[in-house]
């Protein structure tokens, strides 16, 4: 492409702002003598520092789109652009180097070493990269603080609450400085003030300029985003704005303090 600036991930030129561009994807699983076609022709694009809801029953294509996106699997046809990057047809090595760099995971399950500290668990991610060790521990330390744990650092997670643990595994995933957050039913494992509690800080962090693309069931929850897109049968049946979208802290406000 003339005038485009080229890289050896093949750069394209796209609009700035999208952070994420998927054209015509199709995606097809081969089970047995079946044949399931999980995607079907989806297109979408997500602007830098927007926040997406993703909803759908099972089998409606989420789980398979979150995947593609998070490098995790390819299209079977189609493209799926990420900061202007065509990670479609990229081997495994170079798809990890992508997740590494640009794409942070927050699952529904905290995924934290039992023995071992806030501090260190959210280092993690870090001793697969060239940062050197004082400035692994100064961005645990930055993403632990940004998400409020500031007092909890050398705490192990038997010593903290559900959502504390799923504090540490959002500042985990933003240690590296991704480009998008990448949360997975996040506040499944969450009583319900714990739930807002997380969107507080997922608003929060997007108040800041982080793109974050979540999967939820929950209608409740999708509603702290700024947008919806609903699966059914593999395609995008519905893409809205959230219109009078609540603000966390403030329904917070209204939440009793839930006791042990």
């Amino acid at each position: 492409m003339p005038g485009a600036k080229q890289t050896e991930l093949s750069t394209i030129v796209l609009n700035e702002n999208a952070v994420i561009r998927v054209e015509d994807v199709h995606k097809y699983y081969e089970l047995g003598e079946t044949r399931v076609h999980a995607l079907r022709g989806v297109s979408v694009e997500i602007q830098r520092g927007e926040f997406v809801a993703i909803m759908g029953a099972s089998g409606s294509g989420k789980s398979t789109f979150m995947n593609m996106l998070g490098c995790l699997d390819r299209p079977s046809s189609g493209r799926y652009l990420l900061e202007g990057i065509d990670v479609s047809e990229h081997d495994k090595r170079a798809l990890a180097k992508i997740r590494n760099q640009k794409i942070g995971f927050v699952f529904q399950g905290f995924n934290l070493l039992a023995r071992t500290t806030a501090l260190e668990n959210t280092e993690l991610p870090t001793l697969y990269t060239k940062i050197e060790k004082a400035e692994r521990q100064k961005r645990a330390v930055e993403a632990l603080t940004l998400v409020g744990l500031a007092d909890r650092m050398e705490h192990f997670p038997s010593q903290m609450s559900g959502g504390q643990q799923q504090r540490v595994a959002v500042a985990r995933a933003l240690v590296n400085r991704p480009s998008i957050l990448l949360a997975d039913e996040p506040t499944g494992n969450l009583d319900s003030r714990t739930s807002v509690e997380i969107m507080e800080v997922f608003q929060n962090l997007n108040d800041k300029g982080l793109t974050i693309v979540l999967v939820t069931h929950e209608h409740d929850v999708a509603q702290f985003a700024r947008r919806v897109l609903v699966f059914r049968d593999g395609k995008i049946r519905k893409d809205d704005a959230v219109l009078n979208r609540p603000r966390a802290a403030d329904v917070l406000q209204t939440l009793p303090t839930l006791e042990d």
